[in-house]
Parts: structure tokens; sequence; C-alpha cells
């Protein structure tokens, strides 16, 4: 018997809560190549496993803690012995002292940022972030705050300053920083976040112990992943007093390739710490006890970490520079094209000025949503627009992600894209 669906009602949260643009832009990916396309998919902030697997050491370790038989639940802070080497880990390479007791891990980053939100956040107060940024509207939608979206330009290399958060900065309870950036690959000067830094330590004294101070979400996951001379820095290495006040989001997923390995931790006041996990132990979104005892194993073989950072960056920066060089090239032709030099992560920002243009066909292409579709149509190429991280819709920037990249696409890419951007006028 085939009954007929009723209209349901659901909380304000959930019928609000709108979908990533990125799956809307995967699914027209993959019904081309369902129909025989062949596409460059550099939409994807993940690695393919054949190109990028997660080091031999970690997997090794995995599998071992599996066969000794760790397959109950994790402490729910995280395994003490993982705790012990990631904050081993983060003082040996980046200066911060944080005790293990300071670090939450979590199966990824993703329910770290989400603790947050809800530990600091009370209804309708005020997030600040930039965009473009990844996924902080929903994140703030999801905890009930109040966005506000600080548009950044390309001049700052997409990350924000001092200038731009001032005005809002007497409203906040929470401001979410990501460097190396998720999508832009670029990251904070040290003068910038240093002037952040002290927009936020003047607030906070100015606000006192009596109220909630605002707090700074400085998601790191990238740190590793930096090229050439770029320089990762962060809030509390550049002002001490920021202790009181960041909470650092972190973990294996990217600089080890290990999206689905699910291992991420945070650090930072032991106070927020503590609560975060009493969140995540209610959903319960712990990192699988087998996959923390390998990590924590991996972590401690410095000799393994360093030689496999030094070949995953290799391979990562050799594509982004012969992306960014094709990008060049096409400009350097005349086409209304850009990029910014690499500097870190997997992405590399680049910009399709092709509104206004014409297609062979006489076609008008009126809005950033035709440009992308005549680039997947015409040059065989997905890359996901900066309006799908917050920007205004009709910015002309994108993210190109190299994670699933073969040497040999950036040829077939730069050929393909000068056939198209050829036949418009």
């Amino acid at each position: 018997m085939i009954t007929s669906e009723i209209e349901l009602q659901l909380s304000e949260m959930a019928e609000g809560l709108v979908g990533s643009e990125i799956i809307k832009l995967a699914g027209e990916v993959k019904a081309k190549v369902a129909a025989g396309a062949s596409i460059a998919n550099l939409t994807i902030g993940d690695f393919n496993p054949t190109v990028f697997p997660i080091p031999k050491e970690l997997k090794n370790n995995i599998i071992e803690a599996y066969e000794d038989g760790h397959t109950n639940y994790p402490m729910a802070n995280g395994m003490f012995e993982l705790r012990t080497e990631v904050s081993k880990y983060i003082n040996k390479r980046q200066h911060l002292d944080y005790d293990p007791e300071e670090f939450l891990i979590a199966s990824g980053a993703r329910p770290l940022i989400y603790a947050a939100y809800q530990t600091i956040l009370d209804p309708e107060d005020t997030v600040v972030f930039p965009v473009p940024s990844w996924n902080n509207n929903h994140y703030t939608h999801l905890s009930n705050g109040h966005p506000v979206y600080i548009e950044t330009s390309a001049e700052d290399n997409f990350m924000p300053t001092a200038a731009n958060l001032k005005p809002h900065i007497s409203d906040a309870s929470l401001i979410a920083l990501c460097s190396p950036l998720n999508p832009t690959g670029t990251v904070f000067k040290r003068e910038t976040l240093s002037a952040i830094c002290d927009l936020v330590l003047a607030e906070n004294k100015r606000r006192g112990p009596a109220k909630k101070p605002v707090y700074v979400l400085f998601d790191q996951i990238y740190w590793a992943l930096t090229y050439g001379n770029t320089e990762h820095c962060d809030p509390v290495s550049l002002r001490p007093e920021m202790k009181n006040y960041t909470i650092f989001i972190d973990g294996l997923s990217k600089a080890f390739a290990a999206t689905g390995v699910r291992v991420g931790w945070g650090f930072g006041p032991k106070k927020v710490i503590n609560k975060m996990k009493s969140v995540l132990s209610h959903i319960g979104a712990w990192a699988p006890k087998a996959e923390q005892i390998g990590a924590a194993s991996f972590l401690g073989n410095s000799v393994a970490v360093d030689t496999y950072l030094s070949e995953i960056k290799s391979k990562i920066e050799l594509r982004l520079n012969g992306f960014y060089a094709a990008i060049i090239q096409l400009k350097n032709a005349g086409h209304p094209v850009d990029a910014i030099p690499p500097q870190a992560a997997m992405y590399l920002t680049v910009q399709f000025s092709l509104v206004g243009k014409k297609t062979a066909d006489g076609k008008l292409l009126q809005t950033t949503k035709a440009v992308t579709k005549y680039l997947l149509d015409e040059a065989n190429l997905a890359i996901v627009p900066f309006y799908a991280f917050g920007t205004d819709i009709g910015s002309s920037w994108y993210r190109l992600s190299v994670g699933t990249a073969q040497e040999t696409d950036i040829n077939q890419v730069s050929n393909d894209l000068t056939q198209a951007l050829s036949k418009l006028y």
C-alpha cells in the first residue's frame, strides 16, 4: 500500500539548514562522468589514495592495533598515548607548550569545530568569520548563532585584517579563523595576525573578567603543508596571552592524507576543552581506539613523519606550481584569468573573469554559475566557485584542489582551457 507523504513540521534550525554547494556541483560532475565525459575533477578537498596514500607506518600501526584487540571504547578525551604524542609533536614543531590534558581527540576536525561552537555560543551570540571560508556559516546556524560575514579581498590574499574585524569586535563571542585557509591555500602574515590578536586582547581587557570573552577558533589543519618561503604563524606563538582565548583545531587528515582515518585533535584552555569533551561524549564523536593507538605510534616516529611530510609536500607543490604556471600562461596570452601564487595546503586560488563573454554559439555568460557550467562543459574542468564558501555570488574566484590530480592532468587542463577560452568573444 502506498501512502501519500504529509508535510511534517521540523525545528527552525533544521528547516533553515541549506545543503552544500560543493555537493551540488559534485552531482553535476558525476552525471557528466556517467555520460562518458572525461572530467578533471579538481573540486574535492580530499586525496586520491592511489596518488597520495597514507604513511605506510601509520597504516601498519593501525592494523597492528586492531590485531591486538583494541576495538572497545576509547577514553572520552582520547587515548592518553595519543594526547601525549600530539603534545610532543606540537611542542617540537610549533614550540607550543600544552599539557596532554589540554588536548581533546575526536573523529576528525569537524566534531571539534562543532563542539567549540556549542561550548562558546549562547543563542544569538555573534560569530565573526571571513569569506571565503569553509562551513562557518553552517556551524553558526547549527549553533543558533548570529553570523557576521567579513568579505576579504584578493589584495589581502583573502585573509581578514584587524581593520576588517574591528567594527564587529565588541559584539563578537567567537572569531573563526583558518590558516592556511580553505579554500584559498593562503596564510596569515605575522603582522596581520598579530594585529588581530592585539584587537582581541584589547577587547577582552575592556570586557573584564565578569563578561564572557571573545574567543578565537584557529583552524590550522593544513599548517604542515607550506611551500617555498611561506611561514605558518599562530595566535599563541605571536601573543602568549592569547592562550586563554584560543582554541586550536588540528589533526592527521590533511598533512598525512588521512581524511578517512578520522583522527583530529583540538587544544586550548582546559575549561573549554573539558566542556568540548562533554559535548562530544554525548554524541559519541570519538576517533576509533585502534586508529588513535596507531596514530600515537606514528607521531612518535619522527623519521617516518619527516620523510612522509617531505614526500607529500613535494608532490602537492609540483601540482600547485604546474597549474599556477598554466593559468599564468593563459593570462599572458591575453585571456581574462589569474591566480595567486601557491602558498600552502592543497588549493590554488584561480580567477575566471568571463562574465559578459559570449560563447561560440552566441550565448552570453551572465553569471558565475554560467561560467562554472561553461568550464565544466567546454573545458572539462570542475572547480569550486568562491560563492560556495560564502562570498558574493558574483565573485569570479575559484578553488582548485590538487588532491586527486595526476601530473598528466596539468597539461590536459591547460590544453582544454586554451581551447575553451579561445572560443569566447
